[in-house]
């Protein structure tokens, strides 16, 4: 487990692609429980280990992940993820290059419970709901080019979906119209960076998460 900060009040880890960050009915044993345990053992600490979920991200998907180890702690946040106070920055690898270097980019989603996928509108439907994210090209390669987008909504896979809205799918993901999966079954997908102000201590907290021990991701790193 990667630990990228830690203090008497949250603890900030960097999640592996494939990882969960909630108990689900897989059954799979969460990154929120691996924490816990993590805690546990460091202090020393006898019975139940409080672990707060704040916000989540996608199974496949890899970075930052905010956990509060109070309860003060997770009602502020719960609060500040609920009002957008948060700002995070992802990273996607896509194959196709976007017809604009930058964008903003306004869809209706409606999620599919059945097989949990969402589909784009570019107009009003009923029961959709507005997403809205702005999204930059920082890199290219040969085959590959390095966006950044920073989610304005958060809704069901919205990155996942309206990049693939507009003919840019995900690399690795299939679900959303990529032409193969990864080695590793994730997605090209991370959450690059975060900062709010501490919930407790009121100080700004900035935090950069390191891409995947990849060979794409690493020079894409590495050039930007």
């Amino acid at each position: 487990m990667n630990v990228l900060y830690e203090d008497n009040h949250i603890i900030i880890i960097n999640k592996r692609a494939g990882e969960i960050v909630q108990g689900d009915k897989t059954g799979d044993k969460p990154l929120s429980e691996i924490v816990k345990e993590y805690l546990k053992e460091k202090y020393n600490k006898p019975g139940n280990v409080f672990c707060g979920v704040t916000h989540r991200l996608d199974r496949p998907t890899s970075g930052v992940v905010v956990f509060a180890k109070t309860s003060k702690a997770l009602s502020r946040l719960n609060e500040m993820f609920r009002n957008d106070s948060v700002e995070k920055l992802y990273w996607a690898i896509v194959k196709n290059r976007p017809l604009r270097t930058e964008d903003v980019l306004i869809h209706y989603l409606i999620k599919n419970e059945k097989n949990n996928k969402s589909t784009a509108y570019n107009t009003e439907k009923p029961q959709a709901k507005k997403a809205v994210l702005h999204y930059k090209l920082i890199s290219t390669s040969q085959n590959y080019n390095l966006l950044e987008v920073d989610l304005e909504t958060g809704r069901h896979h919205q990155i996942r979906c309206q990049l693939s809205k507009i003919g840019c799918p995900i690399k690795g993901d299939l679900k959303y119209g990529a032409d193969r999966s990864n080695p590793d079954g994730s997605i090209s997908l991370h959450a690059r960076y975060i900062s709010f102000i501490h919930p407790v201590s009121k100080i700004k907290i900035e935090i950069t998460a390191p891409v995947p021990d990849d060979n794409l991701w690493k020079a894409f790193e590495a050039s930007v």
